[in-house]
């Protein structure tokens, strides 16, 4: 039996393929390399080229593996390019999942692990942590696209017996500590990895959205997690199902937020560690709020952590960072490309 990662290639999906290979399982991946990188790939892992939404491709790998359970990643993820161009959003993130799930449908496969986000609670009323139960109001396409994909998701489950694990995640940084994968996305708007690029002399700067929110210092505040623990908790989830557990919905974060310039510090506190190569000063252009751009978002974890008994290992900012930035000066060698060769050879 094996699981099928959908976006495999990319940032969160490579991650997760290497901790379902650690685990044991067999694992064949889908992944159009639009955002992804076939050196991202394991050599041992079972790899299909092309688009989650092509129902040739998708029967093929349904009668070339025996798929119990899809890890779906495979999305548009930037907001801003889904307000530009909304209508693409809806194809690959909403349509192609529709395409995804009438496939296992009809393949019978039983299990389903969904990539959901924050966004589709939108801006709270107030800066608490967010319940699965609060109000949900998408204020961009990407946001909608992904509720949209919970709802079909969840009138299939009830239509066909599918067992599901929808898991919305905030902010998603760093990289394995193993150093086998990282974020590697070109044009990547994470703060974070933004950060880190500027701090090696990637970037010229860093932009600040927004000075004057109702925080501490004024900048927003949200809840990032270290990947690794993002993909322990698809891990768990996938287990809870394979258990017997019912289909669920549960927030990924750590419970707590740091603002932009907590970030910023963290970065240049971690990047002037012992053995650093030490940059210049971390180049910051501040600029006023973006439409949309809440003051305060972060995640109430706690039914992830009791119903798939979820236990955070990296709840740290600047454990975080230093391996986001661990993973942009392996980029810059170019030691993990010349790495993948090696094994694929």
């Amino acid at each position: 039996m094996a699981i099928l990662v959908t976006g495999g290639a990319g940032y969160i999906g490579s991650h997760m393929v290497w901790a379902l290979l650690d685990a044991g399982y067999e694992v064949a991946v889908l992944d159009r390399l639009s955002t992804g990188f076939r050196w991202a790939v394991p050599p041992r892992v079972r790899f299909y080229e092309g688009n989650v939404g092509d129902v040739t491709l998708l029967d093929r790998i349904f009668s070339e593996n025996a798929i119990e359970a899809i890890i779906h990643f495979a999305a548009s993820i930037v907001v801003p390019d889904s307000v530009a161009d909304p209508l693409s959003y809806y194809e690959n993130n909403t349509g192609n999942t529709r395409a995804l799930l009438s496939a296992a449908v009809k393949a019978s496969v039983p299990h389903f692990v969904f990539s959901s986000t924050a966004a589709v609670y939108g801006t709270p009323d107030k800066p608490d942590p967010v319940l699965e139960i609060a109000p949900l109001r998408p204020e961009n396409p990407y946001g909608q696209s992904k509720l949209m994909s919970e709802i079909m998701l969840r009138d299939t489950a009830r239509a066909h017996g599918l067992k599901y694990a929808v898991l919305r995640y905030f902010n998603v940084a760093g990289a394995d500590p193993a150093g086998r994968s990282g974020q590697s996305t070109r044009r990547a708007t994470h703060l974070i990895k933004v950060a880190c690029e500027a701090a090696l002399g990637k970037r010229e700067k860093v932009d600040v959205y927004g000075t004057d929110y109702p925080t501490p210092d004024g900048t927003g505040v949200r809840d990032y997690i270290h990947v690794s623990d993002l993909v322990d908790a698809h891990l768990k989830a996938l287990e809870y199902l394979r258990n017997g557990g019912e289909s669920l919905t549960a927030n990924c974060g750590y419970g707590r937020g740091y603002s932009v310039l907590e970030v910023l510090e963290a970065v240049g506190r971690v990047r002037s560690e012992p053995g650093s190569s030490n940059g210049g000063p971390l180049e910051v252009s501040y600029g006023p709020r973006r439409p949309g751009d809440a003051a305060f978002i972060v995640a109430d974890p706690t039914l992830a952590r009791t119903a798939l008994g979820w236990t955070p290992r990296h709840d740290d900012l600047d454990f975080i960072v230093r391996t986001a930035l661990d993973w942009e000066r392996r980029l810059d060698r170019g030691e993990v490309q010349q790495r993948t060769l090696a094994e694929s050879a």
